[in-house]
C-alpha cells in the first residue's frame, strides 16, 4: 500500500530543498503551498469566497493580491483562521485528486508549511519535520526574498514552534548547514520504498 508522507518545517527551514532531493529520487511531491496559490489564482468559486470574507481590496487585476492578503492575515489571527478555513478544504480536495494519479508509487510526499497547524498531518502515514535555528532561518529568508526582519518574524510566530511539531513528527531532519542531509534522505528513501514508516512518537 502506498505511504503518504508529509514534509513540513518553519519558514526558512529548508523543506523545499529536502523535497527537491526526494523528487530527484523519483518520488512524486505534492507542493501544497504552490497548489494553493494556483487554486487561489484560478478558481472563480475561490475568488467569490475570498471576496465575501475579505472584500474587493485584496484583489488586483482580477486575482488575489498575495502581499495585501498576507499583510491582513498575519496581523490578525482570526483573519488567518478564516483564510485557512477557506483555502485548506480546497487544497485537501485537490490533493485527493492528485493522489489518484500517483498511486502506483511506494510512497509520495506532501510538502506543506502548516501540516500540523491545520491538522492535516493526521491524514498522512508519517511526517518528516525539517528544522533549523531561528536566526539562520531568518537570514535565509532575508537573503532569498529581501523581506524585512519584522515581516518574517510575524510569519514565524504564526507557525508552531519546532518543539511542538517534533512531538508529532515521525522523523526530524536538522538543516543547519552542519549535518550532511543527503545520507539521511537516502536512508529514509530506502526505508519508505520498502514500506518502512516511522510513526510519530506521541
Amino acid at each position: 500500500m502506498m505511504l503518504k508522507i508529509g514534509v513540513t518545517g518553519g519558514i526558512g527551514a529548508g523543506k523545499s530543498l529536502i523535497c527537491k532531493v526526494f523528487s530527484v529520487l523519483g518520488v512524486p511531491v505534492y507542493d501544497a503551498d504552490s497548489r494553493a496559490r494556483r487554486i487561489m489564482n484560478d478558481d472563480p468559486s475561490m475568488h467569490q469566497r475570498l471576496m465575501a470574507a475579505f472584500g474587493t481590496g485584496i484583489f488586483s487585476e482580477g486575482r488575489p493580491d498575495r502581499k495585501a492578503l498576507a499583510g491582513l492575515v498575519f496581523d490578525d489571527p482570526d483573519a488567518l483562521q478564516k483564510l485557512n478555513d477557506i483555502v485548506h478544504p480546497a487544497v485537501r480536495e485537490d490533493f485527493v485528486s492528485w493522489l489518484e494519479g500517483h498511486n502506483q508509487h511506494p510512497y509520495i510526499i506532501k510538502e506543506a508549511a502548516i501540516l500540523f497547524e491545520t491538522g492535516t498531518y493526521a491524514e498522512l502515514d508519517s511526517v518528516i519535520l525539517v528544522t533549523a535555528p531561528e536566526e539562520l532561518r531568518l537570514r535565509r529568508i532575508m537573503r532569498r526574498d529581501g523581506e524585512s526582519e519584522e515581516s518574517i518574524r510575524k510569519r514565524m510566530t504564526s507557525q508552531w514552534p519546532d518543539e511542538k511539531k517534533a512531538a508529532l513528527a515521525g522523523q526530524v531532519l536538522r538543516n543547519d548547514d552542519t549535518v550532511a542531509l543527503i545520507p539521511a534522505i537516502l536512508r529514509l528513501h530506502s526505508d519508505l520504498s520498502r514500506g518502512i514508516c516511522i510513526k510519530a512518537r506521541s
